[in-house]
């Protein structure tokens, strides 16, 4: 077992030695053939590389000619206007604070934030740029080789009729990656910045400015000492990590549990019992989990029964204690969750052939034996990118902690409002919602990504579904 673990970690980084050993090849031919373009190609082709779409231009290609000069037009409008404004500001993030000045008017100085968003932008579309230009010079020297040859180049109509045909995809995909970029890659990138920043509240643009403080973030989410978050950091990511352990494989194992007992044979109103079921998902859980929140208060249904009852003398402390608040989530996340795994199994259970059965009760299985060595594997098997999932979205399963407990109980040793049954994501929201520490925030966020990301690369480069789909017989 020792052996496939370092195997597969070998194979990890020889692969990705590979690929950067690879783009460096990529680059440096890339950057060659650029050079033999500029001399080598006519006049035309040449003055395309300042003037985006000259070439198309003069060789009558008007449909291309205008959407690369409009690029350029553009980029040198925005960049005019908006990058060159807040580029230059970026090492600093702004010098000069808003105030009132000695007439006592309010004067807007630099906004910190404003600097680092239309920076990144800004970094953004001169990559996009650099790209299309490239593009445009690739296509100016194809079609001067094509023209020296003796052959056609594309006419406009036919460049025109491309786009809804032999360029379809590249049309239909275009505007959703600009939004993929614009809203994913772009606030992704300027939160990761925002953890090198000392953004908080007490640098809140316009009215304060924020600055560069590099890795210090970083080590004070690492560090134990006075205003340092490694214990909290610590108790937290272990408890996400616990916590979406049991989340999901008590539910796939005991939802699987239940869709045996429903599918077996002589058991009546099977349909009733599935409907039962999926109440529990018909609900919305805002309303459920907020409901079952308060009937496990401490003035709540439960407490006030037991002690009308004399069973108990005190109220059990259900939200208040760190220990009982853990295993209150996980049973009562048992309950929602059930229903879903119950009917994914169900399904998958019905696909399993009766013959291994009838073979395993010839050969003298009993009914766990058959389930150990027939149900399981199988299930396993099929469902394991499923469990990887369920488990990654486990780890950032907000509505079932904040709607129960909102993270609570807060304990004196830890720090940033976090609470003992907190994940990572609830503990970020409350950074940013609560204590408006926007930097602490964006390193935890990071935090998050990079545990996801360790798991879901280590764990589906080794799941039997993935690295043998025929595998299974």
């Amino acid at each position: 077992m020792k052996d496939t673990g370092k195997n597969t970690k070998t194979n990890f980084f020889a692969k990705a030695g590979q690929a950067i050993g690879k783009f460096f090849q990529w680059l440096r031919g890339d950057l060659k053939e650029i050079g033999t373009t500029f001399v080598e190609g006519d006049w035309k082709t040449k003055v395309s590389f300042l003037i985006m779409g000259f070439g198309n231009f003069a060789r009558k290609q008007f449909v291309r000619g205008i959407a690369f000069l409009a690029t350029e037009i553009l980029f040198i409008l925005y960049m005019v206007k908006v990058g060159f404004k807040y580029l230059p500001d970026l090492g600093t993030l702004g010098t000069v604070e808003s105030g009132y000045d000695e007439n006592f008017l309010y004067v807007y100085g630099d906004n910190s934030f404003f600097i680092l968003l239309f920076s990144i932008l800004s970094i953004f579309a001169i990559l996009g740029f650099i790209l299309v230009w490239r593009i445009n010079v690739k296509n100016n020297r194809q079609t001067e080789l094509l023209l020296k040859q003796g052959k056609k180049i594309p006419t406009n109509r036919q460049d025109l009729a491309s786009l809804f045909d032999k360029h379809f995809d590249k049309t239909l995909l275009a505007l959703p990656m600009v939004g993929i970029g614009v809203f994913v890659v772009l606030p992704i990138v300027f939160m990761i910045c925002i953890a090198f920043t000392n953004y908080d509240y007490s640098h809140l643009s316009p009215g304060k400015l924020f600055t560069w403080v590099g890795f210090e973030n970083f080590r004070n989410l690492v560090s134990v000492g006075e205003g340092g978050f490694g214990t909290t950091f610590v108790t937290v990511l272990l408890w996400t990590l616990v916590w979406a352990f049991f989340a999901t494989f008590l539910n796939y194992f005991l939802g699987m549990g239940v869709a045996i007992l429903i599918n077996k044979k002589g058991i009546k109103f099977k349909k009733v019992w599935r409907t039962i079921l999926i109440m529990t998902i018909a609900i919305p859980q805002i309303v459920s989990l907020l409901y079952v929140g308060k009937l496990f208060a401490a003035d709540g249904l439960v407490n006030l029964t037991l002690m009308k009852y004399h069973l108990i003398s005190a109220p059990l402390p259900f939200w208040t204690n760190e220990h009982w608040a853990r295993v209150m989530i996980i049973l009562i996340n048992i309950w929602i969750g059930i229903p879903y795994a119950m009917l994914m199994t169900t399904g998958l259970l019905m696909n399993i052939p009766e013959e291994l059965y009838e073979s395993a009760r010839i050969d003298g299985a009993n009914p766990f034996q058959m389930f150990r060595h027939i149900t399981l594997p199988y299930m396993l098997f099929v469902t394991g990118p499923y469990l990887l999932t369920n488990y990654i979205a486990n780890l950032n399963n907000f509505n079932v902690i904040y709607l129960l407990s909102q993270g609570s109980p807060r304990g004196m040793k830890l720090a940033g409002g976090a609470g003992y049954t907190d994940l990572l994501i609830t503990w970020l929201y409350k950074m940013t919602v609560n204590n408006s520490d926007y930097k602490m925030a964006a390193v935890i966020g990071i935090m998050v990504f990079a545990v996801t990301a360790i798991i879901s690369l280590v764990v589906y480069s080794i799941l039997p579904s993935v690295k043998d789909e025929e595998g299974f017989q």
